[in-house]
C-alpha cells in the first residue's frame, strides 16, 4: 500500500478507522525528510495491514500545530486510536522496521489501562512510548 497524504480534515478518520497508523510530518524544503520518504514509502509497501500517511506542515500548518510540530520529519504511530510512539528525526529501514515490529507486539490492553489512568489523574489520553 503506498503513502497517503493526511489532512486536518480526515485525520481522525484516518486515526479511528485504522488499527495501525504511522504519520510522517514533513515539508518538501526540509533535506532529511526527503530522505527519510523512501525509508517510508518502502515500509509502506512491505506492511499493507498498516497506514502510512503523510502530512505536509506546510500545507496543513494548523494540525502540525495542533500536536505541536517543532522539528520534521516528525513521526506519530497510533495504534487503535492512541498515540503510542513520537519522535522526531528521520529513521533507517533497520530502526522503522524495530518501530514496526515494536508497535504491533504492544499489549494493548495495558495501553489502554495506563491512557483511562492518566485521565482519571487528568494528564491527558495519550501515551507515548
Amino acid at each position: 500500500m503506498a503513502t497517503r497524504t493526511v489532512t486536518i480534515e480526515g485525520f481522525g478518520d484516518v486515526i479511528e478507522q485504522n488499527d495501525i497508523v504511522f504519520v510522517d510530518f514533513w515539508a518538501a524544503w526540509c533535506v532529511p525528510c526527503r530522505m527519510f520518504a523512501p525509508v517510508f514509502e518502502e515500509a509502506s509497501d512491505q506492511h499493507p495491514d498498516i497506514v502510512f500517511g503523510k502530512v505536509d506542515t506546510e500545507d496543513q500548518r494548523e494540525l502540525a500545530a495542533g500536536f505541536q510540530i517543532r522539528s520534521i520529519p516528525t513521526l506519530m504511530v497510533f495504534r487503535e486510536g492512541v498515540l503510542v510512539f513520537s519522535q522526531p528525526g528521520a529513521l533507517g529501514p533497520a530502526q522503522l522496521d524495530q518501530l514496526i515490529d515494536g508497535v504491533r507486539s504492544l499489549d494493548m490492553r495495558a495501553v489502554h489501562a495506563e491512557v483511562a489512568a492518566a485521565k482519571a489523574v487528568g494528564q491527558g489520553s495519550e501515551v507515548v512510548r
